[in-house]
């Protein structure tokens, strides 16, 4: 709980985090997919991506660190099958896509080698050393 809210307080006090209500959220990501310019969005999300693991090097030292800062966010719940293999457990299927390609973006600029399979409202995630 601690490490919680201290992300919370890292992420809130930097002034580059909002808090975002699920259903607006979700509304915004299905309002994506019915875009003629969702290819150009999701471009943007992958070099965003690259650029906060670029940022966030001197704080995500592992897998397990990105995914538990990302489950603070409240995108998905942790489940930490081994030390290289993860459950994440979705609030429905709209995000999916979104935290795909930011994960794949995030670990590759990060020269971890990550095999992400979906499943219906799920991700599993191997990392592979």
């Amino acid at each position: 709980m601690r490490r919680k809210v201290y992300t919370y307080i890292d992420m809130l006090l930097s002034g580059e985090h909002i808090i975002l209500d699920v259903d607006h959220w979700l509304l915004f990501l299905d309002l994506i997919e019915t875009s003629s310019e969702k290819e150009r969005f999701w471009d943007r999300c992958r070099r965003i991506a690259r650029a906060h693991a670029e940022q966030l090097r001197c704080k995500i030292n592992s897998a397990r660190d990105l995914l538990e800062r990302l489950e603070t966010c409240n995108f998905f719940r942790l489940n930490e099958n081994s030390e290289n293999e993860f459950t994440l457990v979705l609030l429905s299927e709209a995000p999916k896509k979104f935290i795909r390609i930011f994960l794949e973006e995030f670990f590759s600029v990060m020269g971890m080698r990550a095999e992400i399979r979906e499943d219906l409202a799920k991700l599993r995630i191997s990392i592979r050393d």
